[in-house]
């Protein structure tokens, strides 16, 4: 009996596996009303499974977050099942600060990273991370693609700069982006990483390093459900990080005729203070980019988010197939926001809306379904809240608090404000107010931003007389906030030196 429950288990596996290789309506159906009947005798573990899913440079241009344009059923599926929150932040708008302290618990200012190219350890050697802590619970922690800092695409296919202690398995898939790189178009030729580059490709999904990374989490599962192993499994995925690679059919998704680059004042950068107008004009292939490049480059982004959305979408069906999607907590979101032409600017590292707001969904047992938290949330929040559902203690060093009863009763209201920083500026959002100081207690500038009448953070009100109090206001709630980010964390050494290592990102 026990072997033929283990060819049963073997011929599932074969079959859903196929059917999410070659997605279609045919081989889906099957795989689903199959793997309906034939995963029962899989024993639910006893505590939830973590899937964490990341994408890279994704902002909120989603679908279900209300975008008019961009086509994402699979995160809006994962929505429908979970809570959503629309006031979430990183807390660096930097791939690497904003990994480091999203895996840690801790802000930029205690991690002591503030670039990329760093490996925690470096400045932070006895942190315990947050897959690390599930793995000292006794769960298999596997990293699939980018989690902690890669430069991309340069290091796609290495382990770039991940931390061995975290993780009891690694796997580094490499697609065909890497061999198509001398196709790809960029402002800079030969330059992907850090410039604006995109190519609608050949081939197929799977073919594609994301696609890899799809198929490789595809298969754990498979093993995870027969061997009934609780698991943390991490999947960050590039895209769209640039170069904005997807196959051509997701380019055909966003005809260029129906993008439109924002629209900046000629005069705006006049209202910003200068730390602000640097950080939008620093990349100086990028300013006054011509419409129709820009178009082109809205276009790739779109198609990049699209197909990242696809790749998710047969990591979540492999979760519903083994009957996992029961006991696991499913975690969606980005490492920072992007600008895609707001404010004249094009990519991340600024303080506004754009490159701080990060797309957040939860989905698992014991949280609320469908609906919209009315809590802002910070990234530094995963750590204890993950913990804190599973019913693991957190270590003392953590600075952010667990969003658990939030994920329950989503119009509980656990944070009032979230706090970001870039460079020697920091910023404070609250529900309705941005507000920023450069430079020692606003030496070098201020900018004030009231999303009621202001969505968009076009009119800096710092000056304005009649915002005078509101100004006060929160600026000593911004001096509190990063009193309590620049705390040394309990019982972590902090080595504190000037990292001065750079990588090329090409």
């Amino acid at each position: 009996m026990g072997l033929h429950l283990c060819q049963v288990s073997a011929a599932l596996s074969r079959h859903i596996l196929q059917a999410i290789m070659k997605p279609s309506l045919l081989c889906l159906l099957t795989f689903v009303f199959t793997a309906t009947s034939m995963v029962s005798q899989v024993r639910a573990a006893e505590k939830p499974n973590i899937l964490f899913l990341i994408c890279d440079d994704l902002n909120c241009d989603i679908s279900c977050y209300g975008h008019p344009l961009v086509k994402t059923p699979n995160i809006d599926r994962l929505a429908s099942r979970g809570v959503r929150f629309d006031q979430a932040y990183c807390q660096y708008p930097l791939c690497g600060p904003s990994r480091a302290s999203f895996m840690t618990g801790l802000y930029a200012d205690q991690t002591l990273i503030h670039r990329n190219a760093i490996y925690i350890r470096e400045h932070i050697p006895n942190v315990k991370t947050i897959s690390q802590l599930f793995r000292d619970a006794g769960y298999r922690a596997t990293r699939i693609g980018k989690i902690f800092h890669y430069n991309v695409p340069k290091q796609i296919g290495t382990g770039g700069h991940d931390d061995p202690y975290s993780w009891d398995q690694t796997i580094n898939p490499r697609g065909r982006d890497k061999d198509d790189e001398d196709r790809i178009f960029s402002l800079k030729k030969g330059s992907f990483g850090g410039t604006l580059s995109w190519l609608a490709a050949d081939g197929t999904d799977e073919q594609q390093t994301d696609g890899i990374a799809a198929s490789e989490a595809v298969q754990l599962l498979l093993d995870y459900a027969k061997s009934d192993t609780n698991f943390f499994l991490a999947v960050g995925l590039f895209r769209p990080h640039t170069p904005f690679v997807a196959p051509k059919k997701y380019f055909d998704m966003y005809p260029l005729d129906a993008l439109q680059v924002p629209n900046v004042p000629v005069d705006y950068l006049q209202t910003l203070p200068a730390p602000a107008r640097k950080s939008i004009t620093r990349k100086k292939d990028q300013l006054d980019l011509d419409p129709k490049l820009g178009v082109k480059a809205i276009q790739a982004y779109y198609a990049s988010i699209s197909f990242a959305d696809a790749q998710l979408g047969r990591i979540l069906d492999a979760l519903d197939a083994t009957n996992l999607s029961k006991n696991t907590i499913v975690i969606f979101t980005s490492d920072h926001g992007y600008h895609m032409g707001e404010h004249g600017h094009w990519q991340k590292t600024t303080l506004f809306e754009n490159a701080s707001r990060v797309p957040l969904i939860m989905a698992g047992p014991e949280i609320a379904k469908g609906q919209n938290a009315n809590s802002i949330a910070e990234m530094v929040d995963l750590y204890p809240t993950l913990a804190d559902l599973v019913g693991i203690t957190p270590p003392p060093f953590t600075s952010g608090i667990s969003l658990k009863d939030g994920l329950g009763d989503p119009t509980t209201v656990l944070r009032t404000s979230a706090l970001t920083q870039y460079e020697n500026g920091y910023s404070i959002r609250t529900h309705r107010y941005r507000y920023t100081e450069w430079g020692e207690q606003g030496g070098e500038g201020k900018e004030l931003y009231d999303h009621q009448s202001d969505p968009a953070e076009m009119h800096n009100l710092a000056a304005h007389e009649d915002q005078q109090e509101t100004l006060s206001r929160l600026s000593k709630l911004l001096q509190k906030r990063v009193n309590q980010a620049q705390k040394p964390p309990l019982g972590i050494r902090q080595i504190h030196f000037e990292n001065t290592r750079r990588v090329p990102q090409r």
